[in-house]
């Protein structure tokens, strides 16, 4: 079971992770699904909170997964 959530953990903190390169990079007109990362139509304003809370959540998952420490042994 540990392990389970230790891989969740990583796999959730490598795509906040790639979230917050998406929204340092890419302006709020050019963000993929329109309704669900803060695009807004012919913006070019860089979602700078959006990528810091990301980040924050992508570290914050890392290191938990990392935390846990290796899975139990039987």
């Amino acid at each position: 079971m540990r392990g389970a959530i230790r891989a969740i953990l990583a796999v959730t903190g490598v795509a906040a992770l790639a979230l917050a390169v998406l929204y340092f990079t890419k302006p709020a007109g050019s963000l993929p699904l329109p309704t669900a990362l803060g695009y807004d139509p012919g913006s070019q304003e860089i979602h700078v909170k959006h990528g810091i809370a990301a980040l924050v959540a992508g570290l914050v998952c890392l290191v938990l997964s990392w935390d846990m420490g290796p899975p139990l042994q039987r």
